[in-house]
């Protein structure tokens, strides 16, 4: 049935006897209503009917599966109602895969070799590092193993026969001593501190001078028949040669006879 668009007025019905299709305009000054009609649409028979949306609708609802219908409840629509039903699913949605081309490939990584002489400036290093450790660690541990055998100030002491007032038996008693660098020597002929006897030897330098160790040995070094007195310090030796009851300072003619004893000796 057509509807009718009317203003605030409404004319009678014998007004609306005669209803013009068309829009005419309206005069000024007079009130007069504007219908508009819908022109019936005249279906050709060679032209085949549009399906409806609503058929649409209904035939994708018809492809629901019967558990999903079960969710929803029935929805009743007016007649002439021709707006389309809009079903969701409750299926989960579909991601589509990735394609073989679109699959993103980091570039390969390029791998920068160094150079031969840098390794082996590494190298060095290590080796010159490693050889101060073992050498601080050595000279540690020699200076320790000192600190227990002749403790501080470095001091070594023994018992020898000599010759020098040893008619009772006694051997005499030497004491080496490094006091601050300086070599001493102190003798008790047959044990007696009453005629002791210091016999001063060579000064030291350089570091940690104090910490050398000092060794006394005895030999026949002039086939005298006389033990005489070596002192060993550092690597260096210093002889004194038994004479008159007492140790005296080597003369510059005794050197070479002395030199080849201790060659013989193997001192």
């Amino acid at each position: 049935m057509p509807s009718f668009e009317t203003s605030d007025h409404v004319s009678t019905r014998s007004v609306l006897r005669h209803r013009p299709i068309g829009t005419r305009p309206v005069p000024t000054g007079k009130h007069s209503v504007v219908t508009r009609a819908t022109a019936p649409v005249v279906q050709r028979a060679s032209r085949p009917r549009p399906a409806d949306a609503t058929d649409d609708v209904w035939h994708q609802g018809d492809e629901i599966a019967a558990d999903e219908r079960e969710t929803y409840p029935p929805v009743h629509t007016q007649p002439g109602n021709k707006r389309a039903l809009m079903v969701t699913s409750t299926g989960m949605p579909q991601t589509p895969r990735p394609r073989t081309g679109q699959i993103k490939r980091e570039a390969p990584v390029v791998r920068r070799h160094a150079h031969p002489l840098l390794y082996l400036g590494v190298g060095m290093l290590g080796m010159l590092v490693l050889w101060m450790l073992l050498s601080a660690a050595l000279g540690w541990f020699n200076t320790t193993l000192d600190d227990f055998r002749y403790g501080r100030p470095r001091t070594f002491q023994t018992d020898y026969f000599v010759g020098h007032n040893e008619q009772n038996g006694v051997k005499s008693h030497f004491i080496a001593l490094n006091l601050n660098g300086h070599i001493e020597i102190i003798e008790f002929p047959g044990g007696d501190a009453t005629h002791a006897h210091i016999y001063l030897g060579p000064q030291l330098y350089g570091a940690n001078n104090d910490l050398v160790p000092v060794i006394l040995k005895f030999a026949d070094l002039n086939d005298d028949q006389k033990p005489d007195m070596i002192v060993t310090f550092q690597g260096s030796r210093t002889v004194f040669i038994n004479d008159q009851g007492m140790f005296r300072a080597l003369q510059p003619g005794e050197r070479q006879e002395v030199e080849q004893a201790l060659q013989h000796l193997g001192q």
